[in-house]
């Protein structure tokens, strides 16, 4: 008896491969199969503003890049002493305003460069809920712990999302002709709204979805929530504070997501490169001695022949420390 309500993913019609340039936007989620794609050396970039919810602000990321916008002291606020954007997570936060500016406005030109040859693009939409900060009346990214009160909260509607994202699919179609636009689901509880008030939410998130796949672009959507909601659905696929997935969900969603999107070569070639980057990761107590230079040799052979394999892939600071370790006497 098999205890467990499986099902079948579609495969994609067009695979990723490490020539392929992917960016993910969205929830803590899309951090997580991201980061996926940096342990294999796969190109990548991941919210290059922060973690960002809902979908509004995943276009207000976006539009942010592709239009060039610079910030200036009038887009941060001041709270306690601490700078911040309302845009942007709590990494970008200093108490140097141009410090901060400095690292926007970089990561901004980084992703803009990036974006121009991304084929891929991963949205994660965690909730439909927004909070809008009181003095404007923007939807923010994040409240930076400002009390609640500065703020208001509201809910968005099937309609507004998909209004709002029509209009930024048909940009970026105009600018990106050849980009695939795929949406996932955050399997993510947001508990802070109460069970009910989750369900809501990710129930007119499911709807908006729904008919921004019918979209002349052709988006797609890889079903992330369901796989840990009605696949795995068991607590022991969960971290300690039972909202967020393990580790052993992520790599069980992950291998999903590599079946659909890859092909043999690439699985191969990233689990070669995943290997290298644990060996790189893994520190030696003893960093001599003849087992060292020969466990540091054969990794070199490694690098060198998966570097044959992808031009490209990026090896440069593992090559320098194994490189390091054969000197060591």
């Amino acid at each position: 008896m098999d205890l467990r309500t499986t099902f079948n993913i579609a495969k994609a019609d067009r695979k990723i491969t490490y020539n392929d340039p992917v960016m993910f936007l969205g929830s803590c989620f899309a951090t997580s199969i991201g980061r996926q794609f940096e342990l294999g050396h796969m190109p990548v970039l991941i919210n290059p503003s922060g973690t960002i919810y809902n979908p509004v602000s995943v276009i207000n990321t976006l539009n942010t890049i592709t239009d060039k916008r610079k910030y200036s002291l009038r887009d941060l606020y001041n709270h306690n002493g601490t700078w911040v954007s309302f845009s942007h997570y709590t990494d970008f936060s200093s108490d140097d305003p141009d410090e901060i500016l400095k690292k926007i406005n970089k990561r901004s030109e980084e992703a803009l460069k990036f974006m121009s040859g991304v084929k891929y693009l991963f949205i994660t939409f965690g909730t439909a809920r927004v909070y809008r900060w009181n003095e404007t009346g923007s939807i923010v990214s994040n409240c930076h712990k400002i009390p609640a009160f500065r703020f208001t909260r509201e809910l968005l509607t099937p309609d507004d999302i998909v209004s709002l994202w029509n209009k930024e699919m048909d940009k970026l179609e105009s600018l990106f002709p050849e980009l695939r636009i795929v949406f996932t689901i955050s399997p993510v509880r947001h508990w802070k709204d109460g069970a009910h008030g989750n369900q809501v939410s990710k129930s007119v998130l499911f709807v908006a979805v729904e008919e921004l796949l019918k979209h002349r672009s052709g988006p797609e959507y890889f079903p992330s929530y369901e796989l840990l909601m009605d696949d795995l659905r068991d607590y022991r696929y969960y971290a300690d504070d039972m909202l967020h997935p393990s580790d052993l969900a992520v790599e069980y969603i992950w291998n999903a997501f590599k079946q659909c999107y890859f092909d043999k070569e690439t699985i191969g070639i990233w689990l070669e490169a995943v290997k290298i980057t644990k060996a790189f990761s893994h520190r030696l107590r003893n960093d001599a001695g003849k087992q060292v230079r020969q466990f540091a040799e054969n990794i070199i052979r490694q690098i060198d022949s998966l570097s044959t394999k992808v031009p490209g892939i990026d090896f440069k600071d593992e090559m320098t420390y194994f490189e390091e370790l054969l000197k060591r006497k």
